[in-house]
């Protein structure tokens, strides 16, 4: 559960009820799940496995499976609702939907270890082997971050991509972004291994679940944006070596104006 989350490309975060997104998020994907997992709720003597599933293996497999599910119901409700079928907002409701299905895997110890960040795994890998192809999936999430730009501009991001000197930067950061996503994978398994040692189904595994899900969360945010940001990086490095200092796939304005400049499109 506390594996690293794949990031989004930047944008606006959109208030709900007058609440930042970002806030929902972290109440949604870290907070009530901790608060299920806990065998005395904030001191109260509450405890969801005891008071509401009967407790026992059953009541706290019952809580883990609640805790579990929570954001994955979040992540796919708000892709529902916001109507988002960008490929970004389909790959995180599909990792969504992986991470559902494994919190079926009743495992402990190692193998609990390389559950909790199978996503992550899983992420890296697919990054990996689309680097072999010709739409690395780091060019995926840029893409993504110009849907608002003119069509123009766009179009210009789009041919300055399939450019070979951009499109071998593309690669380098797609495979940086994977060995980072792998790397903290294996950080959030050691962490698990040394942390979660209980049985599964008992209270101290749940207490052990929710305490890692609390140590791992601000770690593995910095190693996915890392990877994120050495990955813009290189991609950055080479869209300047083909197009000017002052170009920048991030703006793409400014790339189409240097393009421009070039003669490479219409004025």
């Amino acid at each position: 559960m506390t594996a690293p989350q794949t990031p989004r490309p930047a944008a606006p975060a959109r208030s709900q009820g007058g609440v930042p997104k970002t806030v929902w998020d972290l109440v949604f994907t870290l907070v009530i799940p901790i608060l299920i997992l806990s065998p005395n709720l904030l001191t109260s003597g509450f405890s969801f496995s005891e008071n509401v599933f009967g407790g026992g293996t059953t009541g706290n497999i019952r809580a883990y499976l609640l805790a579990a599910l929570i954001p994955v119901a979040y992540v796919l409700t708000d892709l529902f609702v916001n109507r988002n079928v960008s490929p970004v907002a389909l790959i995180g409701g599909a990792g969504a939907i992986f991470s559902g299905a494994l919190a079926f895997w009743y495992v402990d110890g190692f193998w609990y270890a390389v559950k909790d960040s199978a996503r992550s795994y899983l992420v890296g890998l697919f990054f990996l082997i689309s680097a072999g192809t010709r739409v690395p999936l780091f060019r995926v999430f840029l893409d993504a971050a110009s849907i608002g730009e003119k069509a123009q501009d766009r179009a210009a991001t789009q041919q300055a991509m399939r450019d070979p000197a951009v499109h071998r930067g593309l690669v380098a950061g797609t495979v940086t972004f994977a060995v980072v996503d792998l790397i903290g994978g294996v950080v959030n398994s050691a962490v698990n291994y040394a942390r979660v040692t209980a049985k599964f189904g008992s209270d101290a595994f749940n207490a052990q679940v929710a305490e890692v899900n609390a140590i791992m969360r601000v770690p593995g945010l910095v190693i996915s944006l890392l990877g994120v940001a050495l990955a813009i990086y290189l991609v950055q490095r080479a869209v300047k070596r083909r197009y000017g200092a002052e170009a920048s796939l991030l703006e793409p304005s400014k790339l189409a104006e240097k393009m421009r400049e070039r003669g490479e499109i219409g004025a």
